[in-house]
Parts: structure tokens; C-alpha cells; sequence
């Protein structure tokens, strides 16, 4: 099978110009097969950084082909945020329609074609850990080329065309001390945690900055620490939690003395779905989530297709819910199916967990007193959409974010850009916060006047406020749930 042409009058990120076969003629190509909602596509993004910059002196180029999953991530605006956000710098090419997809035949999430430097098809592979199989195949690709003469004299140059200053960077979760007013933001593309004081007229003053900016792996001051993507943060007793997500490690920072440690993880991502132990001798998986319960940490290990939990006394850590198999399955514990648990929060009252499990669009939850995985709203891996009314018929979009009050759980509805209301007294849902991101503005509509919500990945209710994760928007926003108003979170640096 020789290789098929890029489609024409698609959109291409990353390039100054669309690409096309004969640009490349003589290059070794990898396509990159993938969709920003999946984790395992995010893992091997690494593997990719490497073969690119091992290779970046010689005829080789990465080319990822965004395939969609979920209807939102066929709108070309949400891919190139995708691209700036999991800082991709090689091009993609927005395939929304799937027709690359089909031509080769592709059947999963991630895959990798590879093309010679004669145009033949060399290699396919797909899931995670293909670096070594993927660079030995690269150099003999490389080496036979120079040896037949089809490789290209020049590597051909190509340009990242998308950079972004603000303020907050794709911000990912929230967490609250409360005695303070105190809010906790994982500014996750910054690398760090700003800590803010809410005052007054929607404004926020940053009073504690918890890392350099820089990514990496680093313990100690807070102004020297080191964080790779944080995504999820608990707060109790003047100390934060931090789901160090890219690190694949749980990190705790010392309100009082500005220390910052490791205490779970190893830095690098592990495969262990079954684990009782030492925190500081097992690899984790994407941790993308946390809640706290005195001497209990529950983690969302999106990874892993599971939630774990620490207990904090003891120093052990555990898996806790969730086979790893990807999946919507209730029941026991260790026989149950989650798909990429993302958002977490817990319910007190009831003694439940309820986690917003992403890839299957549901809300679910752990009854902590039987030990049972339940669904309330979701039903597969590819059901999805926006539909109110009763929990049975419902839909959510890949759901990142939760906050339970009394009998209500707010949800970070992320794919459809929505904070939806779901009642556990009525089990029915409703939409709090929804406006189509694109559409008609009419005259004297004043629904235009306020900025769309734009994938949010988090929310907390405080003083009758939910305070919204706006990812990205770049934004914190505020919804005043007495007079139904939308604004922003003015932040003073």
C-alpha cells in the first residue's frame, strides 16, 4: 500500500502552509492518529517530542491527523486550543470528517502510520509505549534512504503559528479555604498554583504563587519548585494537594512554611492497576483529579481507568475502584469499569463519591458504605450529547469537573461548553449555564453580551457564587446564583 494524499481544503495547525506529499518527497513521515479528549493520545505526545527532537536534523516529520471522538472536537477553533494547549509544535492536519482515518484504515485511538522516504508504507502500530519500535523504524527508514538515494537533500522547514500571553493559562481545577476566602487555582500551562484572595467587586488578588513557571520535577520553596501540567488540588488544615498530572505524581505543598515535597509517584507514568503500598515506590498514571477526607485522598487516576485512594496516616496508598479496563460497567469495586475518571467531589451526607467519568460522558459514583460503582447519568464510550430532562435519558460531553451542595451536583458539562444542574431529589438535569459557543448574535440579544462559556474543566460553590474553571477562555468566572449573572474573576497579579 502506497501512501494516499493529504485530503485538500482541510485545515492544517502548526504550518504556515498546507502540506502536502510532494513537499515532503523524500522525508520519513509519521502520522500521528489522534483526538484531544483521549489520554493515552496525551501520553505518547511525549514519545513523539523525543523522536522529534532526536530526529530534527534529518528528512523526518511528525504529523498528527486529528480524528474526532466527540462532536465538539470536530470544530477546528477546539482543535487548534487543543494544539497550543498539550503545547504540540509539530502540524496537524484537522480531519474532522475522518477521511484519512478511512483511507487507512485506522481503528483506534492512538495510531501510527509510518511512510518511507520512497512514499511506500513502512510500519502501523497503535496504543501507548511504541517509542523503541517507532525509532528503530525510523533510523532503518532514514539509513535506506541515504543508501537508494530517496532521501531529501534539506529537511523541509516548518513553523509553529500559534503563541498565547495571559495571565492564567488553560486553567484546570479550584479548591477553596474557606476561613480566608482563599481560592486555589492550578494554572496548569503556567506550571503552578496561584493562590488568591476573593475580595470585593468580583476582584482577586494573588497573595501566593506556588511554583517557578518552569517545567520539571522539583521539590522545595515554593518560588523554586517544579511542576509538570498540575491539573486536580485539595485543600485541609493548611496544606494543598496537587494532582502534579504530567509528573504523574501527587505532590503536597506546607501552607505555613512554603515547602513543597513529593508524596506519592515516582515522576514517571506507570501501568499498575494493582498497588498497596509505599506512595513514594509506585508509578502513577495521569492523576487528574483529588478530594479529601480527613485522613483519606481519593485520586482520579485518569490514566488508569481507575480511582485510588491514600491514607494519609498510614502513608499507604491504593487502587480503589475501577478493573482498569475502559469502560461503563457498575458493581463491585475491583470488578466495576470507568473510562478516565477526571473530576471528583464528595458527598458527606449520602457517603457517596461521585466522579465525572469523561470518555463516557456520565456521571457516576462510588457508595463508599457498600463498596458499589453506580451510574446516574451515561451509557457508553460513544453516547453523548446535551439532553435534559431524567437521569435515564440524559446526555453529557466528556463531563472534567464537579461540586456537590445539599441535594444538587453541579457539572462542568466541557464538551458542551455548559455548567448543567443535576437534582437528586427529581433525578432530572437541567442546563444552569449553556450558550452554542458560535451562532447569531441578534440585536438587543443580551445573552451576546457575556462571553460563552469555553470548555471548562472545574467549578466550586462559595457565598452563593460558583466559581468556574473557563480552561479556555483563559478565565475564572463567577455565576451569582441569585441574580443569574455571569462575570468575570478580575485578577490582580
Amino acid at each position: 500500500m502506497s501512501e494516499i494524499e493529504f485530503p485538500e481544503n482541510l485545515t492544517w495547525i502548526n504550518t504556515l502552509e498546507p502540506l502536502n506529499l510532494e513537499k515532503l518527497k523524500g522525508h520519513v513521515i509519521l502520522l500521528d492518529f489522534w483526538t484531544y479528549c483521549c489520554i493515552n493520545c496525551i501520553h505518547v505526545l511525549n514519545d513523539l517530542k523525543y523522536l522529534e527532537k532526536k530526529y530534527k536534523d534529518q528528512p523526518f516529520v511528525v504529523i498528527g491527523v486529528h480524528s474526532p471522538k466527540f462532536k465538539n472536537e470536530k470544530d477546528e477553533d477546539n482543535v487548534r486550543s487543543a494544539v497550543a494547549r498539550y503545547e504540540i509544535e509539530h502540524p496537524v492536519l484537522v480531519d474532522s470528517e475522518m477521511i484519512l482515518w478511512r483511507a487507512y484504515g485506522i481503528k483506534a485511538w492512538p495510531s501510527f502510520l509510518l511512510i518511507g522516504t520512497d512514499g511506500k508504507i513502512i510500519g502501523k502500530a497503535s496504543g501507548e509505549g511504541k517509542r523503541d519500535v517507532l525509532d528503530k523504524t525510523i533510523q532503518k527508514a532514514l539509513e535506506k534512504g541515504k543508501m537508494d538515494g530517496t532521501i531529501a537533500e534539506a529537511k523541509y522547514q516548518i513553523q509553529p503559528d500559534f503563541t498565547l500571553e495571559s495571565l492564567l493559562k488553560f486553567p484546570g481545577k479550584l479548591a477553596i479555604n474557606s476561613s480566608l476566602n482563599h481560592l486555589f487555582i492550578s494554572d496548569s500551562n503556567h506550571n503552578r498554583i496561584l493562590e488568591i484572595k476573593l475580595e470585593e467587586n468580583d476582584i482577586g488578588k494573588v497573595v501566593k504563587i506556588i511554583g517557578n513557571g518552569n517545567i520539571g520535577f522539583k521539590d522545595g520553596k515554593i518560588e523554586e519548585a517544579e511542576f509538570n501540567k498540575p491539573q486536580g488540588i485539595a485543600y485541609q488544615n493548611e496544606t494543598l494537594y496537587i494532582a502534579d498530572t504530567e509528573n504523574h505524581s501527587i505532590r503536597l505543598v506546607n501552607l505555613k512554611s512554603d515547602i513543597v515535597k513529593i508524596m506519592a509517584g515516582t515522576g514517571k507514568q506507570g501501568f499498575i492497576r494493582n498497588y498497596k503500598g509505599d506512595p513514594l515506590q509506585v508509578s502513577l498514571s495521569s492523576p487528574w483529579d483529588l478530594e479529601i477526607d480527613d485522613e483519606t485522598l481519593y485520586i482520579a487516576m485518569a490514566g488508569n481507568h481507575q480511582i485510588w485512594r491514600m491514607n494519609l496516616k498510614e502513608n499507604i496508598i491504593e487502587n480503589f475502584a475501577g478493573s482498569g479496563r475502559e469502560d461503563i460497567v457498575d458493581g463491585d469495586l475491583n470488578n466495576a469499569a470507568l473510562a478516565q475518571p477526571s473530576g471528583l467531589i464528595l458527598d458527606k451526607v449520602r457517603n457517596r463519591l461521585y466522579f465525572a467519568d469523561s470518555e463516557v460522558s456520565a456521571l457516576r459514583y462510588i457508595d463508599l458504605k457498600k463498596n458499589k460503582v453506580k451510574t446516574l447519568i451515561g451509557k457508553g464510550l460513544f453516547v453523548f450529547g446535551l439532553k435534559n430532562g431524567t437521569f435515564k435519558g440524559a446526555l453529557l460531553q466528556h463531563p472534567i469537573g464537579l461540586y456537590s451542595k445539599d441535594d444538587l451536583i453541579y457539572i462542568a458539562d466541557t464538551y458542551n461548553h455548559a455548567i448543567r444542574l443535576a437534582n437528586l431529589n427529581t433525578n432530572e438535569i437541567v442546563n444552569l449555564i449553556y450558550r452554542p459557543n458560535k451562532g447569531v448574535c441578534k440585536i438587543g440579544n443580551k445573552d451576546c453580551d457575556v462571553l460563552p462559556l469555553y470548555e471548562p474543566n472545574d467549578l466550586l460553590q462559595f457565598n452563593q457564587r460558583l466559581y468556574i474553571a473557563d480552561t479556555n477562555n483563559h478565565l475564572i468566572r463567577i455565576f451569582d446564583l441569585t441574580t443569574q449573572e455571569l462575570k468575570d474573576l478580575y485578577i490582580i497579579a
